[in-house]
């Protein structure tokens, strides 16, 4: 009360200009931020007729002990500063948009007298092509291939091509048209590189064309095996051109956005449009926000398309956004870019829009049909398990080891029945490597002992195992003093020789296993999170080998020492790349002179990479 007595006296002194305000818990901490053309009257209305909020704004009104307020000359200045500040606060009301990672390009260096396609997610100003970006890892590789199969660029990394007595592999599997064993000239290879530009600007009717006529000129010539060659390619890529679906006649890039929900969950589908044709789709979800549609969508725009690698010309939204003028400035601000933002009622663009809402619908409907069943057996868990409270989040820890070498152990962590990965912790095992007990003991004792403010409790803790490993488990917890503190339980694999039908749980203090009956979909859950945590501590581990491995290779070289290792290791990520680097280059790397880098590249030659 005392709280709320402040924040009247303080609306008192509020200015009508245009500005953000930052809404603040009693320590202190932003959980909200917003912006506001009339600071004073935006304020007012959350804290007078507060009977007319929906219930998400009464939950955060409860919760505000004080807020600051950061004037601004216009509108467009608070739009700015509002997005910022939630990026540097991460407040808990506001939408974050958490898909801030690179989106996968492909790199051609036209620099190089042989180029080469390469997956990248980082853009230089390098002389080089990029294409995209892509909707996802598979997407760039499934185009990849394509090309890989029809257009056949090399494969090898070096920057110069060494003529080998010997084609790689990848001439061998049809992949490659070997310019290394001098099997195709310079110009022809210029030409196929050009075919490739044409395939991934969308210009696949000028592609067409183009192939056709050498095809012709292939034939007239009699080169029969090489106009063959330019026929399956043409016929390749015709059928991917009718696979695709042509979205618009007047082939301009643009991005079709589709938006549905409410505050408990929205959901938006982006359509990427590419030369007309609908190449790609993306999906974004923001759960229990304070953010009507408009709002989301305005705040939506700007923090996705501030940072995208590729922003198309026209932007095309399904509901009115009163600041879109304001919203294209600082798009062009920020991407030197002129860019429209629009919305249609009617036509082919209209249709477009409403695909992409019809998209997100559909999805929504199924993230509820989901979360539902999610929901539903969690409570079965509850009930079927007898805990206290409903496993909202459920960890499992497994270890992984070969002979002993190089342990690890893995936890895994499901948050209201879904992987919640951020939560995953990774754990190098320093007891005996040979005693699954000690190493359960070592990591229980890591995980609960040292247990941070961030990491709670589990409502429910999962091993990976039977009776011997659950015993254990108590135990240890007993001696930390927090045994009662969370459900314990081991499952263990069904054993098919004894014709057993389903995976076993072992509860403490009971001997025979639970019977999960028809709760089929109960028990999958946890084997759900078993497997992910066998999934997490298997990759572990092999990361684990593969770093040691490769400290064993350089190791037995002559010349490379632990800092020249260092230095070879965080320049070529990779011994692969390593053994490719010419004279030149580890000459540069290690600033050594050419005498020890003909030695050391000698004995890199001498490494054999399985």
């Amino acid at each position: 009360m005392k709280a709320l007595k402040n924040i009247t006296e303080k609306l008192k002194n509020i200015t009508d200009m245009p500005g953000v305000y930052l809404m603040k818990e009693e320590n202190e901490v932003v959980i909200y931020v917003g912006k506001a053309l009339n600071l004073k009257k935006r304020l007012s209305s959350y804290f007078n007729n507060s009977t007319k909020h929906d219930r998400k704004t009464k939950l955060l009104i409860k919760k505000i002990s004080d807020f600051e307020v950061i004037l601004t000359k216009t509108e467009q200045e608070a739009l700015i500063l509002e997005s910022n500040l939630i990026k540097r606060y991460k407040p808990k009301y506001n939408v974050i948009l958490k898909d801030d990672k690179r989106y996968p390009c492909l790199k051609l260096d036209i620099n190089n007298a042989w180029p080469r396609l390469a997956i990248t997610r980082k853009i230089k100003k390098d002389g080089a092509i990029y294409f995209g970006p892509f909707a996802s890892a598979s997407a760039v590789k499934r185009t990849l291939k394509f090309i890989d199969k029809h257009f056949k660029l090399r494969k090898c990394n070096p920057q110069k091509i060494e003529i080998r007595k010997r084609a790689c592999l990848n001439f061998q599997m049809g992949i490659c048209f070997a310019p290394c064993e001098d099997r195709i000239s310079g110009r022809e290879y210029d030409s196929i590189v050009e075919e490739t530009i044409l395939f991934l600007k969308g210009k696949t009717p000028d592609l067409i064309k183009k192939i056709t006529c050498d095809m012709q000129k292939a034939a007239q010539l009699r080169k029969y095996e090489k106009a063959a060659q330019l026929r399956d390619r043409k016929i390749a890529i015709e059928k991917t051109l009718e696979k695709q679906l042509i979205s618009n006649t007047d082939l301009i890039d643009r991005d079709v956005i589709g938006i549905a929900g409410d505050q408990d969950l929205y959901i938006i589908i982006l359509l990427y449009i590419r030369a007309g044709r609908l190449v790609g789709t993306k999906r974004f979800e923001f759960n229990n926000t304070i953010y009507q549609k408009q709002e989301l969508l305005s705040s939506f725009i700007i923090q996705y398309y501030e940072k995208a690698p590729f922003v198309p010309k026209q932007i095309l939204i399904p509901i009115i956004l009163k600041e879109k003028k304001m919203h294209e400035q600082i798009l062009f601000n920020v991407r030197n870019k002129k860019i429209k933002i629009l919305r249609f009622i009617k036509g082919d663009k209209a249709e477009l829009i409403k695909r992409a809402v019809t998209n997100a619908q559909e999805t929504l409907k199924q993230q509820l049909t989901s979360d539902k069943n999610i929901a539903n057996n969690l409570i079965k868990l509850k009930e079927i398990l007898k805990i206290e409270n409903i496993p909202k989040r459920i960890e499992c820890f497994d270890n992984s080891n070969i002979s002993g070498t190089s342990a690890v152990s893995a936890m895994a962590v499901f948050t209201n029945g879904k992987p919640d990965k951020k939560a995953y912790r990774k754990y190098k095992i320093k007891a005996d490597k040979n005693d699954d007990y000690a190493c359960m003991e070592e990591v229980l004792k890591r995980r609960f002992a040292m247990r941070k403010k961030d990491m709670p409790f589990p409502n429910l803790l999962i091993l990976d195992g039977g009776k011997g490993q659950l015993n254990t488990a108590e135990a240890i917890l007993e001696q930390l003093g927090i045994k009662d503190k969370f459900q314990v339980v081991a499952l263990a694999k069904k054993d098919e020789t004894k014709r057993e039908i389903q995976d076993k749980i072992y509860k403490h203090l009971r001997a025979n296993p639970i019977n999960f009956g028809a709760n089929k979909q109960a028990l999958f859950l946890l084997q759900q999170v078993r497997d992910e945590a066998h999934r997490f501590a298997v990759s572990f581990h092999r990361n684990v080998r593969k770093r040691k491995s490769i400290t064993s290779m350089l190791d037995n070289i002559y010349g490379i020492g632990a800092k020249r290792k260092a230095l070879l290791l965080k320049h070529y990520k990779s011994v692969k790349k390593i053994k490719n680097a010419n004279i030149e280059d580890i000459q540069k790397v290690l600033r050594v002179n050419q005498k020890i880098a003909f030695r050391i590249k000698t004995g890199l030659n001498n490494i054999r990479i399985k």
